[in-house]
């Protein structure tokens, strides 16, 4: 059985998660403290998988610490450790070719890697920086409804602790209520419409999923912890995505 460190309700630590259950793989989940999980995981014998993360264009310290030390999701394997989606995703596919998450065909392979590589270093973040704003502009509000959602609980499992910690994230993300609301009217569209053509080209949403749909469906599922973001989704493709992989709590 597999081990895998997450935090809650996180969109990349959910893509690996699809990933898993794509391929028929019992897990332990472990859920690091948001916030301590770079420390966790380095103690755990994982790194940061080489990345080095910007949002909007600037490093961070809370990113160039993370990146120093470690990440989640992080895979353990017996003496192995693997950290990424990236990773995660090709080490899957190499130990349990069924099902498998890239394709075979090198053009679609090619295809699914552009998406995927998009989805890790743009996507993903952009979700994170638009959810911010409606952290920072109603932290009490927002902790109340961050304890159901697509992806359960948001970040810490008890309302009063999401109330004091997550307004932090948006200096960690280069964020705050304007740049969020910002991204969310300009650059929220043409993402959706991008992945709305890529669903239309066949590259994700098909019968056969792929890295790149486990990639995608959680960051949008991320967004859609904002209440006002629905209606930029209402009657899309990539909500038909979403809606397949991560539906809404009934």
């Amino acid at each position: 059985m597999y081990t895998l460190y997450v935090i809650p309700g996180s969109h990349a630590c959910r893509s690996a998660m699809l990933m898993l259950e794509h391929k028929q793989q019992r897990y332990r989940r472990v859920e690091a403290i948001t916030g301590l999980h770079p420390i966790v995981v380095r103690m755990h014998g994982f790194d940061a998988g080489g990345q080095t993360r910007t949002a909007g264009g600037r490093r961070t310290r809370g990113l160039r610490m993370g990146d120093r030390l470690g990440t989640v999701p992080a895979l353990a394997c017996d003496r192995e450790r693997i950290s990424t989606n990236h990773t995660i995703a090709r080490f899957l596919d190499e130990r349990h070719p069924d099902a498998p998450l890239l394709p075979a065909d090198p053009e679609r392979r090619a295809a699914v890697e552009e998406v995927e590589r998009w989805a890790n270093h743009t996507l993903q973040m952009e979700a994170r920086r638009i959810l911010a704003g409606a952290v920072v502009r109603d932290p009490a509000g927002f902790s109340r409804s961050a304890d159901d959602g697509r992806m359960g609980r948001m970040l810490y499992r008890h309302t009063f602790t999401r109330r004091v910690f997550m307004p932090r994230l948006g200096p960690v993300f280069a964020t705050d209520e304007t740049v969020a609301n910002g991204l969310m009217s300009t650059e929220l569209p043409a993402m959706l419409d991008r992945i709305d053509a890529w669903i239309a080209d066949g590259v994700i949403g098909g019968p056969e999923l792929n890295v790149a749909d486990f990639m995608v469906a959680p960051s949008l599922a991320l967004i859609l912890y904002r209440s006002d973001a629905m209606p930029l989704f209402e009657g899309r493709p990539a909500l038909r995505l979403v809606d397949r992989l991560l539906p809404a709590p009934a």
